[in-house]
């Protein structure tokens, strides 16, 4: 994989570093990922990237999409996922959304359940 050109958007980014949507965007570029847009609905800088409001201000094509909200709030963003299309979405432990993922399904996005910590701790992101 081209970790330098893999673009990732973190949707539930933050800057406290004990979370693991803080821990997963250190780590991306620990492993070599240069292109990572964090998304929060407040937040103006995450690990030193700027950080989008929404998922309708990402203006690149989107290679992962990884998760760290909740099912209820990502049912109300569904549409704008889809707006998205992701090449793939991870549903990281407590994201696990059925009405999203039979809407992934539904418009031929791949996504797994699976922690992205782990998928790049062993080399299977």
């Amino acid at each position: 994989m081209d970790t330098t050109n893999h673009h990732v958007v973190v949707l539930g980014a933050t800057r406290k570093p004990e979370r693991y949507a803080n821990q997963a965007i250190r780590l991306l570029r620990e492993k070599g990922f240069r292109n990572i847009t964090p998304v929060h609905p407040k937040l103006k800088e995450s690990e030193g990237l700027a950080v989008r409001n929404s998922l309708a201000d990402v203006e690149q094509p989107v290679d992962t999409l990884t998760l760290y909200v909740g099912s209820a709030r990502l049912n109300a963003m569904i549409d704008d996922i889809l707006d998205l299309r992701p090449a793939r979405v991870i549903f990281n432990p407590g994201t696990e959304s059925p009405l999203l993922q039979q809407a992934l399904d539904g418009a031929g996005i791949p996504w797994e359940e699976a922690c992205t910590l782990v998928l790049l701790r062993t080399g299977q992101f």
